[in-house]
Formats: C-alpha cells, sequence, structure tokens
C-alpha cells in the first residue's frame, strides 16, 4: 500500500508549481515579439482620454462623433437592408458595393465636373481609417518623404512610419498681420516653407480641409499654391475630406483633385459617417484615377478585402437622395450645417462667458481656444513632465468632469511645444450634452 503524508503531498506540489513556471517562461518568448515599425507609435490619444472620461463619467466634448442620430432617411435604409434578402447578408464585391460606387461616382462626378468611373475610380472601405492605411501602404515606400499639415489627425504619421517613410512636417500658423487670431481662416501656410520641404524624397503631401482640429477650410487660392507643388515636383497628395459638407458662414469646400493637372495625382479620402452622422457603421471611401487607386485596392484584398454590405448599401441609399435633392432645402447637406452652425456659436459664446477666446473655425465638427490665461493648479504627480494642455484637460476631467483632447497631439514632437496651450472641444453634440457643459464651465468660472 502507498501512503501520502502531508509534507510528501507539498513537495509534490511545488515540482508541479515549478514545473509549470518552468513551461511559462519558455513559452514567453525572449526574442523580439513586435515589428521595430511599431516602435514610438504604441500609445494612442483616443484610447487614453476615452478611458479616462469614462472612468470619471465625465461631459464628453473629446471624442468626435454626433451623440444624436443619423437622419430618419438612412435609418431607414439601413433597416430595409438588414432585414432584407440573401443578398444583404453576405459578401458584395470586394472594392464597393456596386450600388454605392455607382452612385458615389455620379454624385462627385457633378461635384466636379468630370467622368468618375465607379469600377476603377473608387475603393470603399472600413471608414476613412482604413483608406488611409491602404493609401500609405500602396504608395509609400521605405525611405520616402510625406509632407504633412500641422495640425493633423493623428493617425497620419504612425501610417506613414509603418509604411517605411518619414515624415516631414508643415504647421499652419497665425497669420502675423491678424493680431489675435480669431478663425481657422487666419491660420495660414508660409509658401516659402512649404516650398523647402519639397526635394526628390517627396512622394506625397497629407492635407485635411475641412482641418481637425483647426476647422480651416482652404480657399482656393491656397490649394493652387499646393497643386503647383505637387504638378512641379511630382508628389502625390492625399487629401482628407470627410468634413466636406460641414462648412459654415459662407465658406465653400474646393475639392483640389479638381483644380487642374491633380486628379491624376490625388487621393481623396471621404466617410459615409462623417456624411450621414453614422459614425459607428464604418464607411469610407478613395477616390481618384485609377492607375492609383488600382495599387490601393492590392492593399485592401490583401488585407480587409470586404466592408459590411447593409451599410454600404445603406450609404448608397443616401447618396442616391443626396443627388436628388442636391442644393435644395431638403438635403442633408445643408440641413446638417446649419444645425451645426447653432451649436457652433452656442459653444463659442460659453467659452466667451468665461474668458476664453476661441478659435471660430470655418468648417468641421471642432472648435480648439486657448487656455494659457486661465490659473489652474495642475498639481497632479501623475501628469508631471507632461505638456501643458496634456495636464489641462486631464485636470479638467477629473476635477471638473468635462472631456475635452490636448490640440498638441495633433502635432510634430518639433512643434508641440508651440500649440500646448489650445485644447479643442466638438459641438457635433445634442444641446442638452452642451447645456451640461457649460453649467461646467460656469460654475468653475463663478468659484474663481
Amino acid at each position: 500500500m502507498l501512503r501520502s503524508t502531508s509534507g510528501d503531498l507539498i513537495n509534490y506540489c511545488n515540482i508541479i508549481l515549478s514545473f509549470s513556471c518552468s513551461v511559462n517562461k519558455k513559452a514567453l518568448m525572449s526574442r523580439r515579439l513586435h515589428a521595430r515599425r511599431l516602435d514610438g507609435i504604441d500609445k494612442n490619444i483616443w484610447v487614453e482620454f476615452t478611458q479616462l472620461a469614462a472612468d470619471y463619467k465625465a461631459v464628453n466634448l473629446g471624442q468626435g462623433f454626433p451623440d444624436f442620430s443619423p437622419p430618419t432617411f438612412i435609418q431607414e435604409a439601413f433597416c430595409k437592408a438588414v432585414s432584407g434578402s440573401c443578398p444583404m447578408h453576405q459578401y458584395t464585391r470586394a472594392f464597393g458595393h456596386p450600388p454605392l460606387v455607382k452612385n458615389l461616382a455620379k454624385f462627385f462626378g457633378r461635384v466636379m465636373d468630370r467622368p468618375v468611373d465607379p469600377l476603377e475610380d473608387i475603393l470603399v472601405t472600413v471608414g476613412a481609417y482604413q483608406a488611409l492605411f491602404c493609401t500609405f501602404q500602396a504608395l509609400v515606400d521605405e525611405g520616402d518623404e510625406v509632407i504633412i499639415i500641422e495640425p493633423f489627425f493623428d493617425c497620419y504619421q504612425p501610417m506613414v512610419k509603418m509604411a517605411g517613410g518619414k515624415a516631414e512636417y508643415v504647421p499652419l500658423r497665425p497669420r502675423a498681420d491678424s493680431g489675435q487670431a480669431l478663425s481657422s481662416a487666419d491660420w495660414v501656410l508660409s509658401p516659402e516653407e512649404l516650398a523647402s520641404k519639397f526635394n526628390p524624397r517627396t512622394k506625397a503631401i497629407m492635407i485635411n480641409t475641412p482641418n481637425n482640429p483647426l476647422g480651416k477650410v482652404y480657399k482656393r487660392e491656397e490649394l493652387q499654391v499646393i497643386a503647383d507643388l505637387c504638378v512641379k515636383h511630382d508628389v502625390i497628395c492625399i487629401s482628407d475630406e470627410v468634413y466636406e459638407w460641414l462648412t459654415y458662414d459662407g465658406n465653400k469646400h474646393v475639392k483640389i483633385a479638381s483644380l487642374p493637372g491633380m486628379w491624376e495625382r490625388t487621393v481623396t479620402i471621404g466617410s459615409g459617417g462623417k456624411t450621414f452622422s453614422a459614425t459607428g457603421w464604418k464607411v469610407g471611401w478613395a477616390m481618384g484615377s485609377g492607375q492609383i487607386i488600382k495599387h490601393l485596392k492590392t492593399v485592401h484584398q490583401n488585407s480587409v478585402y470586404h466592408c459590411a454590405t447593409a451599410a454600404q448599401e445603406a450609404v448608397s441609399v443616401g447618396f442616391e437622395r443626396e443627388y436628388d435633392c442636391f442644393g435644395k432645402e431638403e438635403s442633408y447637406f445643408l440641413q446638417l450645417p446649419a444645425l451645426l452652425h447653432h451649436k457652433r456659436l452656442r459653444l463659442a459664446r460659453c467659452l466667451q462667458s468665461v474668458g476664453l477666446q476661441p478659435i471660430l473655425p470655418q468648417g468641421g465638427y471642432f472648435m480648439i481656444t486657448d487656455v494659457s490665461t486661465l490659473k489652474v493648479d495642475l498639481n497632479d504627480p501623475s501628469t508631471e513632465g507632461e505638456l501643458y494642455d496634456y495636464r489641462f484637460v486631464k485636470w479638467l476631467i477629473k476635477e471638473k468632469g468635462l472631456a475635452t483632447i490636448p490640440v498638441s497631439a495633433f502635432y510634430s514632437p518639433e512643434h508641440q511645444q508651440d500649440f500646448q496651450n489650445y485644447i479643442r472641444f466638438c459641438f457635433v453634440k445634442e444641446d442638452s450634452t452642451l447645456k451640461s457643459a457649460e453649467d461646467i464651465l460656469l460654475q468653475w468660472s463663478k468659484r474663481k
């Protein structure tokens, strides 16, 4: 008969535990796991600040999405699609649902007054994010330089890096003759500084109009300066135009691809989510000459391959409707900016009432303001060493329950220090959300 003492049992358990630890240590590879192209891009501002806002249950004017529903007609189109027959629940064409690319080509062909081939000139993607990713992966090679206009949406730089390229930066700055910049129109490029960045290694330039976070809408003359340099140096232009229908005070969006000589060298990025206030649907597109778009398709077919059929169908219905009522009172492309114009002015008045001077945006979802005049005791040791706007935004979330975004996150390391006194607000929110933010700011102002 075998006998087991308590001491034997303990020894046996220790042996098993030791063996288990040894196996686990071997399971954890000692060699480098991640690719070098991920070095330095592991942090993401949206992950960090969205989580912080949720942890403190803050009123969220940080992340750029509407907290109101899309228009009824496109909701109904989506419901009809998902309750439809078999084809709506299966794969559609990999490069874009045929009804959608047909309606996009028809719509934007009229906008640009040129033919757009629905099968060759358009790639439908999982949001504008994937359109950008496909563009950089397809067109930027090891050692290529990409000029990025600052401030820029934060994914541009890591995407350039992952493609093996090198980002070169040119900031928009307040005009020297404008005194205190009160509008995004007062922020301009230096043509000389921009021209100095072009060289034989320059493959592309990245622009965003209307701009996030500034709200600048580039004038035709400003775009012509960029276009002339692209033609002169044989450079591709990547134009992020997801907010193209959201312009205010008579400002008009101009597509750089519509300028002479630019269709053949421009990739235009669009978003059904931003267009129809349905950001969670993740329907985007890249549009340009088929000679460029075919390379994006190669990346797409070897990564994502396909986008949700029902969401594409709904966005297609939306563009078909907008084509029919384009320029008319019932057009959502007129109704939405009219609605947001009032929200924009409301937020501006609120910021002014507490002693801040906002930069009034010409377009987009966002408004920035300088907070350097506010005297705040930023004594949180966990934020020590961070840029001022990062520390301020974290203080505002934790102490006041209001979430915004630090503007220096939209700048390169070499220019962050120059713009660390600004924070970004999103005004594309329900009036009740804006009222809650107003109450927080006004209460704080009274206590100062």
